[in-house]
């Protein structure tokens, strides 16, 4: 698919469709200070993040920031979910007899 041109040849205005409205994507929760959001948060609002940049709507450096945040979230979501891998193989694991092992994982 092209992209609209100006008569002289640049890149014309994108144009919205009727349907949408340009919203401003608030944060789901404020997280305070040094707290990381919930994996479920962090997806939430990794969504909203991604749709408001694939609308193109905001200035650049708004969809700066706002990808900055993305990949923020992106990584603390990663590591709740390698931290939950790490806990499943520990309980599937077994010993010599097949008896499982068990032990303390240290909360990270």
């Amino acid at each position: 698919m092209s992209s609209p041109t100006s008569p002289r040849g640049t890149l014309a205005p994108r144009q919205s469709s009727p349907k949408q409205a340009r919203v401003a994507i608030p944060k789901t929760e404020p997280q305070s200070e040094g707290k990381s959001p919930s994996f479920e948060q962090a997806i939430q609002r990794l969504g909203e993040i991604v749709e408001s940049l694939e609308e193109g709507e905001q200035p650049l450096e708004e969809s700066i920031k706002l990808f900055e945040e993305g990949m923020r979230l992106a990584q603390s979501s990663q590591q709740i979910l390698d931290l939950a891998e790490r806990r499943i193989e520990e309980l599937l694991s077994v010993d010599e007899s097949g008896q499982p092992i068990v032990r303390e994982l240290p909360d990270e």
